[in-house]
């Protein structure tokens, strides 16, 4: 399993979680690469099997292969800053995505195939700049929030843009759970969880202070964390706190993954959930053990930087060659197909 995070001084980290020998409950992130990678600090990072990416306020994105721990090429397509950035991969792949997708500050997504990288559309949805984005895990929809307190979809197979709304207050966040049938949407200090199909509220989470990244996890639960510095899973049916690991850093939490194994078999309940903050300290933790007063990380490393983001795979070695970096802003007439 490997961890990917960016920071506000440029670098990008990446680490893999191992068991150490002789020791099958012990585990460390072991460093991967660290690249000075972009001329700006990084907003946002995305991983997919051996796949990686990051985007930065230098209005590129950059990407790696993790399988030779090393940097491929970049895409120089972005009209702003990158505010948000998803890789889809089918079911039926487990070691390279289809798709790649990736919003702006200035309210436009871009659509790129993954194999190679080449651009096939951008997409203007909001009139300022997007916060967030996230993709259905049937890759045939997208859902962004902006600065311009809107709720957008995106059909993804046409290529435009299919709702839009206006919110109450400005959203920061936006997910969908595993199942796809319902996404999360976050404004300051709240996580509200709403149907897929029509976007009905169903319940609400409330923090006592502002929420900063979200994380879905199995069986209803939802982990948060942000400037109260906890690491916290809700019942997303019931509206309450499940558990919470108190002071999980010592400065506010910039990133959360669940993570799993890549077989999906049975006894691979995402148990492991790693954490990340600007105080520069990735961490995995063993969320059965939330109930003890103080849990203990299973693993930790600090980078000495303040981190901004955070993303996490189940990573296998790749045998398919990359077809390398693409610069092109060419359009195709049809988007990525999910």
């Amino acid at each position: 399993m490997s961890l990917v995070a960016g920071s506000y001084e440029r670098f990008i980290w990446g680490f893999k979680l191992k068991t150490l020998k002789h020791s099958t409950e012990t585990l460390t992130l072991s460093p991967i690469f660290t690249f000075p990678s972009h001329l700006s600090p990084i907003k946002s990072v995305a991983v997919s099997g051996s796949v990686a990416v990051s985007g930065g306020s230098d209005d590129t994105i950059k990407i790696y292969d993790l399988s030779t721990s090393s940097e491929i090429g970049s895409l120089n397509d972005p009209t702003s800053t990158v505010t948000s950035l998803c890789l889809y991969t089918p079911q039926t792949l487990t070691s390279f995505p289809r798709n790649l997708f990736s919003a702006y500050d200035d309210g436009n997504i871009s659509l790129y195939d993954a194999d190679p990288f080449v651009h096939l559309k951008t997409i203007k949805v909001h009139k300022k700049g997007v916060n967030d984005m996230c993709v259905h895990p049937s890759g045939k929809l997208a859902l962004t929030v902006g600065r311009d307190s809107c709720l957008g979809m995106v059909n993804l197979v046409r290529g435009r843009r299919s709702f839009f709304c206006r919110l109450g207050k400005e959203g920061l966040l936006v997910e969908y759970d595993t199942s796809g049938e319902k996404f999360f949407m976050g404004m300051d200090d709240k996580v509200s969880v709403h149907e897929a199909e029509n976007a009905k509220l169903i319940a609400e989470m409330e923090s006592k202070k502002k929420i900063i990244c979200i994380a879905p996890g199995t069986n209803g639960l939802l982990y948060t964390g942000g400037e109260d510095r906890n690491l916290t899973a809700w019942d997303t049916v019931s509206g309450k706190v499940a558990f919470c690991i108190e002071d999980a850093h010592s400065a506010r939490l910039k990133g959360i993954v669940v993570l799993s194994k890549i077989d999906g078999s049975s006894d691979d309940e995402p148990f492991l959930v790693a954490s990340a903050s600007s105080d520069g300290i990735i961490r995995v933790w063993d969320v059965r053990m939330a109930t003890k007063d103080k849990p203990t990380p299973l693993a930790e490393v600090n980078t000495k930087s303040r981190l901004t983001c955070l993303a996490g795979s189940s990573i296998k070695s790749m045998k398919k060659r990359y077809g390398g970096s693409s610069n092109s802003s060419k359009d195709r007439d049809e988007a990525a197909e999910g």
